[in-house]
């Protein structure tokens, strides 16, 4: 179920070919480059995130691998949302499945159940800036700038009671629907096109870059998840930021926007698309990008799968 939240995802830069990757054939190769990032002061968002993944290693440290999974859920399920308030969300509650503010479930007749607690996330502060303009006589309007960052607080639709909410009729259940076309269409405004080959195998699906190849014979759901991990490709996975990854972080983050794009439009992942813990090894910088453009790039995809007719909710009001 999606949540009450909406934003507007810019497609990704279009980059030059590169090797090809296959779905289900990375090798091992040796730790990434990435550099520790660095800054003299954190901003409110940059804590949240630095705090989230803190917590995420410290619980696969533990052997809590299912923290990861509800990361990735959450990511599948709030992909409307800011990095940082995914993070945050999945931190404090993992079930959670849709959120608003008070005022908001208030107006759809619901209400938050004595004693819970709210999910803090944060909310942009936007003013106004007026321009200074030499002629005096000159009218100029004034520009909103962003000031800062609040703490609001959101409540899971669990945390509430009251009217029954309308299920959304595009929600789907183990079927593809119309998702394929629309991921179709969407490779074609990228200027990659799409061919089905019986020379991958034993790939299920290969990205050469401006180019994806699937086998054939695929189940439905099963297509659409490749061509998805192969979509995650293209966008991610050329010119700098292939030189800046290995093999195994490259296919592991495939996988994850497969395994949160496939778990939004309703499909069956099970678990083996979110053994995403071979990513970190431990560092918390290349762990904090990784999820970073893993949620990016299933934005991108999820924004391209929605359908034109398809109502848009309004954004959450935050009590």
């Amino acid at each position: 179920m999606s949540s009450l939240s909406t934003t507007t995802v810019q497609p990704s830069p279009s980059f030059p070919p590169a090797a090809p990757h296959r779905k289900n054939a990375a090798q091992r190769t040796s730790d990434s480059p990435y550099q520790q990032r660095t800054s003299q002061r954190e901003n409110p968002t940059q804590a949240v995130i630095r705090q989230a993944v803190d917590f995420l290693l410290s619980q696969l440290e533990a052997g809590h691998s299912e923290t990861l999974a509800a990361y990735l859920g959450a990511m599948a399920r709030f992909h409307s949302y800011s990095f940082g308030n995914i993070l945050a969300i999945a931190r404090q509650r993992p079930t959670a499945t849709r959120v608003a503010g008070l005022r908001a479930w208030n107006e759809m007749g619901r209400f938050v159940k004595k004693g819970e607690k709210g999910i803090q996330i944060l909310a942009p502060m936007i003013g106004l800036r007026r321009r200074k303009d030499p002629e005096p006589e000159t009218e100029t309007k004034p520009q909103s700038v962003l000031i800062g960052f609040r703490a609001v607080y959101v409540f899971d639709i669990s945390q509430t009671e009251g009217a029954d909410l309308p299920e959304l009729e595009h929600a789907i259940s183990g079927e593809v629907g119309g998702n394929r076309e629309r991921l179709i269409a969407f490779l074609t405004e990228q200027n990659i096109t799409l061919e089905i080959s019986e020379k991958i195998a034993p790939a299920l699906g290969v990205s050469y870059g401006g180019r994806i190849a699937l086998l054939p014979g695929q189940t439905p759901a099963q297509e659409f998840v490749t061509l998805v991990h192969e979509t995650a490709h293209e966008l991610l996975h050329k010119a700098e930021r292939r030189t800046m990854t290995t093999a195994v972080v490259r296919e592991t983050e495939a996988e994850a926007v497969a395994f949160i794009v496939g778990q939004a439009v309703g499909l069956e992942m099970g678990t083996a698309s979110s053994d995403y813990i071979q990513l970190y090894k431990g560092n918390a910088a290349l762990l904090a990008e990784s999820l970073e453009v893993v949620q990016r790039t299933s934005a991108i995809i999820l924004g391209a799968l929605q359908a034109p007719e398809m109502e848009t909710e309004a954004p959450a009001e935050v009590a």
